[in-house]
Formats: structure tokens, sequence, C-alpha cells
């Protein structure tokens, strides 16, 4: 069994009234997560109930909120107790459904899940509000990955364990850049197997989010659409060109994109500008929430190897490090270009302050401060700056700015 660092915060929730909404990518572990807090309110001997979308007997509990409510005075009387519904984006009008339930201020508390549609996004994520909390279940960070790979033995020293077996925490760098961490590929120990369960996952996002619930009727052009943004993560993403590579036309290459994102497969992140002139400010780069996922759309799923290829998996590396994990802290991360070509990596934006952040797959030995960020760092006189790397830890002052070589793993337990 894999932990997962959601799993607390949805225990702790339990005793909200709220609706505890869990969203996320297909197959990234929420039904597990639910049968798991089902278990433990189970032993406690607290009364629940778990109902599913895609179980054919559960549909007609599902139906309408009377049949929900009858449903549940067989199960609970008049007693408290925790209702479980899985896949809820299956269900039309999800979002009015629950809001219904809610205002009735049953003693029932309700935890949802469902897969990232526009449905459980948008017209669910609206109608609830002050009436749910959200928790995004990503696949698994590279955090839960290593604690699952030492058997949890370095759970609480972490950053001792990376310092001390730096041999060991590059060969499991270098496989979570390779396969993701979507659970079931993880949890795999062959990479046949592993590319069964990625090819599985791949086609129950086309079939069943994209073509089905997304009503997606050229899934061919969105599949091509996602190798082509695989094969440029970082890159500025230009969608005329885009439009004529494809075949398709401008709107709907804006329209997939915007769906890519609402389903978990990627996100794009926007510009950092304050020279309109100078800078670049329209075009966004794209950066995908799993590796793996990433990986196989372009072919070459467990099999990285080059320096080139590396350094474009890293920096989206850093990208989930410094996001958390989570889409929602993604919206005040950007990138820096110039007309004269100068770039920077990341600008992180947290209130007044703005932090560069530049990344290199390098073990580096002695201090290299990149130009860009020197110019990045003249013109905008940041407190700190910071140099992502494999190892080098160390910082020097530049100007009025200190930057900060770091490790990616102090990325992990030490935000910036």
């Amino acid at each position: 069994m894999i932990k997962r660092s959601l799993y607390s915060d949805l225990v702790s929730h339990l005793s909200s009234r709220e609706i505890s909404l869990i969203t996320g990518p297909r197959q990234s572990g929420k039904t597990t997560l639910m049968l798991l807090l089902k278990e433990e309110l189970d032993q406690k001997k607290e009364p629940t109930v778990l109902l599913n979308m895609d179980v054919e007997w559960d549909r007609p509990h599902l139906e309408s909120q009377a049949a929900l409510i009858r449903k549940l005075e067989l199960e609970f009387g008049k007693r408290r107790g925790v209702v479980f519904i899985d896949e809820i984006q299956r269900k039309e009008d999800a979002g009015r459904f629950l809001k219904g339930l809610y205002d009735l201020k049953l003693p029932y508390k309700f935890v949802v899940s469902g897969s990232g549609s526009l449905e459980l996004k948008e017209k669910i994520h609206e109608s609830l509000v002050g009436r749910k909390r959200l928790f995004e279940l990503t696949t698994l960070t590279f955090e839960e990955f290593i604690n699952h790979k030492t058997n949890y033995r370095y759970e609480d020293n972490l950053l001792s364990f990376f310092e001390v077996e730096r041999e060991r925490t590059h060969h499991l760098l270098m496989e979570y850049l390779n396969f993701g961490g979507y659970p079931r590929v993880v949890l795999e120990l062959e990479q046949l197997e592993k590319t069964k369960v990625i090819d599985e996952v791949f086609r129950s996002v086309i079939e069943r989010d994209v073509a089905y619930l997304l009503k997606v009727e050229k899934t061919d052009a969105f599949r091509n659409l996602i190798k082509v943004l695989a094969g440029q993560i970082g890159h500025m993403v230009n969608y005329h060109e885009l439009s004529a590579t494809l075949g398709i036309s401008f709107s709907t290459v804006k329209k997939y994109s915007w769906y890519a994102h609402r389903i978990f497969l990627l996100n794009t992140v926007t510009p950092f500008a304050r020279n309109l002139r100078k800078e670049i400010s329209q075009s966004p780069a794209a950066y995908f929430w799993d590796l793996g996922m990433r990986n196989y759309a372009l072919g070459i799923f467990g099999s990285i190897a080059s320096p080139a290829e590396c350094g474009f998996l890293f920096q989206n590396f850093v990208y989930l490090l410094l996001t958390s994990g989570e889409p929602s802290k993604a919206d005040h991360l950007h990138y820096w270009r110039t007309t004269d070509k100068a770039e920077v990596d990341f600008v992180m934006e947290k209130g007044r302050e703005i932090i560069p952040v530049e990344v290199k797959f390098k073990p580096l030995k002695v201090i290299e401060t990149p130009r860009s960020l020197i110019s990045f760092c003249q013109k905008y006189q940041p407190a700190h700056a910071y140099v992502v790397n494999l190892g080098l830890k160390t910082d020097t002052l530049l100007s009025r700015t200190r930057v900060h070589f770091i490790p990616y793993w102090e990325l992990l337990q030490n935000r910036l």
C-alpha cells in the first residue's frame, strides 16, 4: 500500500459538515483513498456506505435525492453516517444534486470523488461554493514515490537520506523521470507491465474523459496535440503554429489545450512581463502533471537517456516540486523570456515578492550563475534567486540578490 499525504487531511475533514470533494486524474488513487477512509471508519464501528456511479446496482440509489435519502435511512436510520460516492462526474446535474442534499441539513457526511472532467471541475465546483472543500489528488508526488520505494524507513528524515545516499537518490530520480507517478505503474516491477498499465490509463483518458465526457469527436487530433506538446515541454506554445501542424483550427487547438488542462493532463505557465516591448507577454509554456504520461504520449516511456531529454524532464519535474504537486498552486508560477532571448525557467510571485528560479540538470561543483538569471536580477533586484541542480548547496551575493544554489530535494520540505 502506498501512503498518500492527502489522507490525513481527509481524515481531519471527516468531522466537518462540508462535502469533501476529491478530484484528480483518472487512476490516480481516488477510489483507493476512499476505501481506506471507509475501512478506518468501519474499524471504529462508525456507519458508512459506499456508492459508485460505475456500479449498475448502485445507480438507482443515485437517480434522485429522494432515492438516495431512502437508501441512507435504510442503512443509518436517524444516526450520523458517512456517505462515499465515487465517479460522481457521471451523474447528470451532479452539482445541483449535491447542493440540494447539503441544504437539506441531513445527519450525513458526504465524501465525493470523480475524475477531472469539466462537469466536476466547473459545474460541481461552482454549485458547491461554501458547501465543500476541494482535495486535489495527483499521481504520486516525488516525496510519496521516494517514501514508498524506501519502505518508509526515512519518512521523517528524507533530507539526510538524500545527502547520504546520493547514488541511490539519483537512480530513483531517473526512475521517476522515466515512469512518472501513476500508482499502478509504480507498483509494477517490470517495464513491460508498466507499459501495459500506462497504455490502459492513456486509453481510458482518451475514451472516457475526452470522447465520452467532453464529447470530443476528433480524438486523433487531440492525441496528436498532446504528442506535440509533450515534445516541447518548457517551450513557448505557438497556437497558430500548432494549428498549421495538426491541420485543425486555431480555436480547436485552444479548446483542446483547455480540455487537457481540465482533465489533469497538462498545464500552461504564463509569461512574467513588466516591459511589454522587450519581454514576451503572451505565449504560454506547457508542463505535464505526470512525467510517465508525457513520455508515453511521445513514445519514449521508460527509455529516457540523453542529457538533453533528461534536462527537459527535470525542468518539468522541478515545476511539479514548485507547485507541490497541487494544480491550484500553479497560478503564481511564470516564466521569463525577452525578445533578446534571455530566459529564466520560472518566476514565482508571492504577494509583491518575485523569486526567479533557474533549473540545471547538472551535478554542479562550483558556482555558475547563468547569464539570463544575472540579467533578471539586475533588472528586477529580487531579494532571493535560486539555481536548482543535482547536488550543489551554497549561495552567493549578486548585487542586492542572494543567489541560492540548492539540490532539488530541498524543494520537498523547504518551500521557496
